[in-house]
């Protein structure tokens, strides 16, 4: 299968890579970030997230990082709204892509939103009515798709099951998370391979954690079948609250410089893009944890 000559990013910094951080971030510094992966390029960021601040609290104020952001036009500026309150609230803030959450294994969700799998996908169905009638989009996550941390391997037949489900029911895309990182090359092409049969290819996205260091390797592993959507996060930021020592996400500059590399269109500079990286990473009071980044402040 030829590669794309375009892939789309999804940038889950401002939200997924800044949830598990345990200082708080002003919605000022939230904001310059936001706009700063504006600037570089990007076509859709994954602003924040409705949740109750009871159990993810870096995410409180995500109403007011919308009211303030600099909104490019073209450029996705998404939620994950997990419930049907958290849908309301973000429709209230403007927010017109939605995202919502499901797990490829039972022990994941349970540990994570207390209950089974199909009772997640049921708690979704108010949200994709609700979306239908206002207009917005609702783009999937199925998390653990390469392994579980109270599990251990998950079969690709049920990363089918429950992507299959999510599309069903009307997620335009389906992002294919491997939230502990322990996926590899081979493992991740036969899961694009078996979940394909139920929902496109083109429908498909890929959602790779850098704990084994093969986050990229897995991209490119996509990438040869077919996939052209990955999400990732400015500096490599996140990690997994539910899933003890998993890392964070695959540095949004690491992936710029592979498709780069391969000759790829992503629209996106990398100067910029690395701009806003070592902003955000002062503001944190941390090295940037993109091998590319380092790099290139090295030289």
């Amino acid at each position: 299968m030829p590669l794309p000559t375009h892939v789309r990013i999804v940038e889950v910094g401002p939200r997924d890579g800044l949830q598990n951080e345990a200082q708080p971030i002003s919605v000022t510094d939230k904001v310059q970030l936001v706009d700063a992966l504006t600037a570089a390029g990007l076509g859709y960021i994954e602003v924040g997230s409705f949740v109750s601040p009871k159990w993810v609290p870096q995410m409180a104020g995500s109403a007011d990082v919308f009211a303030q952001i600099q909104r490019k036009p073209g450029v996705v500026y998404g939620a994950l709204a997990p419930n049907l309150r958290g849908f309301e609230d973000a429709l209230a803030a403007g927010v017109k892509e939605v995202a919502v959450f499901a797990a490829a294994s039972e022990a994941f969700s349970r540990r994570n939103i207390n209950c089974s799998i199909s009772e997640s996908l049921e708690r979704f169905a108010p949200i994709m009515d609700a979306a239908k009638q206002h207009g917005i989009t609702v783009r999937g996550y199925v998390s653990c798709v390469l392994g579980c941390p109270y599990e251990g391997n998950v079969s690709p037949e049920q990363v089918a099951l429950v992507a299959r489900e999510l599309y069903a029911m009307g997620c335009y895309e389906v992002s294919l998370g491997d939230t502990i990182g322990t996926g590899t090359a081979g493992a991740t092409r036969k899961m694009f391979e078996v979940v394909s049969k139920d929902v496109p290819r083109e429908k498909l996205a890929g959602h790779f954690h850098d704990t084994y260091g093969q986050a990229v390797a897995n991209i490119y592993a996509s990438l040869l079948e077919g996939i052209s959507v990955f999400d990732s996060s400015i500096a490599g930021l996140g990690g997994c609250p539910y899933a003890k020592g998993a890392s964070g996400n695959v540095a949004t500059e690491d992936v710029v410089y592979l498709l780069n590399g391969l000759g790829i269109d992503t629209g996106i500079d990398l100067d910029a893009l690395m701009i806003a990286g070592q902003q955000i990473c002062t503001v944190l009071g941390r090295p940037t944890g993109s091998r590319v980044a380092r790099a290139r402040s090295a030289q």
